[in-house]
């Protein structure tokens, strides 16, 4: 070996020194680097796990948000519906008042009607009264109590209203 420029105890030596260096190197920084290494990736692996679970809880806090919604998005159209009905059932409430007001002064009004109508029959009556006296007294050229000429007329309007 030494033709080839190789000096065996300086060989030894190197091996020697190369093998403490390895071992030296390997117990001291190579083990420490390991479990750094180690370290850091079940650091890595517990955010990823906790990063899993927040997305989990995320989904189930928008499954939830989601659901309340639409729980909220359905009450809103029931008092939507309910607004509807009671306004419908208020509308319904005020045209029967309003027709029933109708019908009251209707009836009031007809009431005055027969009220005037008789009122001028009554005056017909009286005014016809006097003109069947005054040509009853020409016909028969005599005067009859105004009472006695009443009863005639009463009797003749009665007969002439039951032809009718």
């Amino acid at each position: 070996m030494e033709a080839l420029g190789i000096n065996a105890a300086g060989l030894l030596t190197q091996i020697v020194s190369f093998l403490i260096l390895f071992i030296g190197l390997r117990v001291l920084l190579y083990k420490p680097i390991l479990k750094v290494l180690d370290r850091r990736s079940q650091k890595i692996k517990e955010s990823l796990e906790s990063a899993d679970k927040a997305k989990q809880e995320a989904d189930i806090s928008r499954d939830e948000i989601q659901k309340k919604f639409d729980e909220a998005r359905v009450e809103g159209q029931e008092m939507i519906a309910q607004a509807r009905e009671i306004a419908d059932r208020f509308k319904e409430e005020e045209l029967a008042k309003a027709r029933s007001e109708i019908q009251a002064e209707r009836s009031k009004a007809e009431a005055e009607i027969r009220q005037e109508r008789d009122a001028a029959i009554e005056e017909l009556r009286e005014h016809f009264a006097g003109l069947a006296m005054s040509a009853a007294e020409r016909l028969v050229s005599r005067t009859m109590d105004e009472e006695a000429h009443r009863d005639i007329i009463d009797d003749v309007l009665k007969e002439s209203l039951k032809i009718k």
